[in-house]
């Protein structure tokens, strides 16, 4: 049980009628009856709060990894037993590496009400964050005291490169909206002996790529086109070093490499590459070999955490 701060405003008035009443003899039968009505809602607001062994039940939901550098929703869930309105401050543990020490939330709940609340927390480094409990002090209207719940008491979650940033650019390209990135798609003529298909002939085609048996076919130039190899190995190259360190936005240029080695990983394996990747500072110090078999994504996920 704890002491509403607006019992203070309470408590405050009643002497000060008390010493006016110096003055004003009226004042002194206004304190008196003041003091009783005052004592009388202590213990009304008291028997109010403790009546029900589980007035309140509530939970804190959030994912098991959250993305490193992105905003990543957290949600309350508190649901009511009592017959009447509460009013709740909520104070969330939240992990040291936040460094936020002034978390409050504020609502009220109707009776036999479950209520919703989110906030969002935005992680700037790697590793495990470890949420504390989650604390609900509940008051009636009244406020003079306010009865404390505790729930989640301890929860450890892992903080990965940005799987946000890695499916956002997974579907920016396979919808081929890179452009809106600043990408710039070309053309460019492929020389290997993967064949693709034969087309007309245009202006700028490579004239050796003409297919005669199909010109002479068609009586028009047709020429062969060939498209790049797939399953090409695609290394992603990260210094580890100590300028690598250095923090831009609040985030390390280290982990910017590390979030876009993901999205580059991911896609390549999309585009059915082979997709590795190693790490270096004084020496090379983690390798993951090309692949392109889809679980290598997860290999290469575990390294980078």
């Amino acid at each position: 049980m704890y002491v509403h701060e607006r019992f203070y405003y309470y408590v405050t008035i009643v002497p000060l009628c008390f010493l006016i009443s110096h003055w004003v003899d009226i004042l002194f039968t206004i304190a008196l009856i003041g003091a009783l009505i005052l004592g009388v809602l202590f213990l009304v607001d008291i028997t109010l709060l403790f009546q029900s062994k589980e007035g309140l039940k509530g939970k804190r939901v959030l994912r098991d990894q959250l993305s490193n550098s992105d905003p990543n929703p957290v949600e309350l869930e508190l649901e009511t037993h009592y017959p009447f309105p509460i009013v709740l401050k909520i104070i969330d543990e939240l992990p040291k590496q936040f460094q936020v020490r002034d978390f409050l939330m504020e609502t009220s709940i109707k009776p036999n009400e479950i209520s919703k609340l989110k906030y969002e927390v935005t992680p700037t480094e790697r590793g495990v964050y470890k949420f504390g409990a989650l604390n609900v002090f509940v008051s009636t209207r009244l406020r003079i005291v306010s009865r404390r719940y505790r729930f989640d008491h301890e929860r450890e979650v892992a903080v990965y490169p940005s799987y946000i940033q890695m499916r956002k650019m997974e579907f920016m390209a396979m919808s081929n909206r890179l452009t809106d990135f600043g990408l710039k798609k070309i053309r460019r003529i492929g020389h290997t002996m993967e064949f693709e298909q034969i087309k007309n002939y245009v202006a700028g085609d490579d004239v050796r790529t003409i297919n005669w048996k199909a010109t002479a076919k068609k009586g028009a130039l047709m020429v062969n086109q060939y498209q790049d190899e797939k399953s090409q190995p695609i290394y992603s190259l990260i210094d580890a070093g100590r300028v690598m360190k250095m923090p831009f936005d609040g985030l390390k240029l280290l982990d910017y490499a590390i979030n876009s080695t993901l999205a580059f990983s991911n896609i390549a394996l999309l585009k059915n590459d082979k997709a590795g990747m190693l790490t270096f500072s004084k020496k090379v110090e983690n390798l993951v070999p090309a692949s392109s078999k889809k679980t290598n994504l997860s290999v290469i996920n575990e390294v980078l955490y």
